[in-house]
């Protein structure tokens, strides 16, 4: 089972270029990220004639994220848990029936940005930056619940975290921003202790592997790339793990997405 994320930035921008991508790679599911459109205006016949599921969590303008599976979806929500009057379109869940069931949660994490700093240049946790942080705890929450059921679970998205230094081509840029925050990974890394694993790294341990470059400055000339985007596996899943990659040669097409798709084979 081959399983992609792909933030594609909107999906009228991306409109020939997601379904040229989907004709190449072949996935079997595939987690969006900012849509940008609502449910009703999502061009689902497209995919639908690929041979696609489609099941979306959209909001006009804004975020938006969606499931397109060739395999059977059942209990599918939409909303991540523990905040009714949050509105914003970024968490939807599905169940795979491949041959074996896996659960899916794709995911748009909240970029943060700006952060606000204190006299000392302390990070102050309000604003955005309070709204990314306490995101990441409703999502700790919900993946805490899904891991008792002990199935395999795929947690794949847009983070909008860097793990690590070798996950930036220049992480001194990023020291105040709040992908690369303390507190945004050790909330990160509060996920992985959990017992979940980042499959690009269990399979590609080199830095140097990005999947977003800025629109401006030439970023993707210069490859002044980062890895935000990241599919984080139950130890069920994890066993099933034979391959991660990042479809890097996406951003070099037409009318391209910032960022790029990321992908996993499982042997499910």
């Amino acid at each position: 089972m081959k399983i992609a994320s792909f933030n594609i930035n909107g999906i009228k921008a991306r409109i020939e270029a997601l379904p040229a991508w989907l004709q190449t790679a072949n996935p079997d599911v595939v987690c969006l990220q900012e849509i940008k459109s609502v449910d009703e205006a999502f061009p689902r016949d497209i995919f639908e004639s690929m041979g696609y599921r489609v099941e979306t969590h959209g909001q006009k303008s804004f975020n938006g994220v969606a499931i397109l599976s060739k395999l059977p979806l059942e209990d599918v929500t939409r909303g991540l848990p523990g905040d009714a009057s949050d509105e914003q379109a970024r968490w939807i869940e599905a169940t795979v029936i491949g041959t074996r069931a896996i659960r899916i949660c794709g995911l748009y994490l909240p970029n943060g940005n700006p952060v606000e700093f204190d006299s000392t240049g302390a990070p102050i946790s309000a604003g955005k930056y309070g709204y990314k942080l306490n995101w990441m705890a409703r999502m700790q929450a919900r993946v805490e619940t899904l891991l008792t059921l002990e199935e395999p679970l795929v947690c794949c998205g847009d983070y909008n975290i860097i793990p690590q230094a070798e996950d930036a081509a220049k992480p001194e840029a990023w020291a105040k921003d709040a992908l690369y925050l303390l507190q945004s990974r050790e909330a990160f890394r509060r996920l992985l202790n959990l017992g979940l694993t980042d499959a690009f790294r269990a399979r590609n341990a080199a830095p140097g592997h990005y999947t977003f470059w800025d629109y401006q400055a030439g970023a993707w000339d210069r490859n002044n790339g980062i890895r935000i985007d990241h599919h984080l596996l139950s130890p069920q899943a994890a066993d099933l793990l034979r391959d991660a990659q990042i479809d890097k040669q996406v951003r070099a097409g037409d009318k391209p997405s910032d960022h790029v798709p990321i992908w996993i084979d499982l042997n499910a």
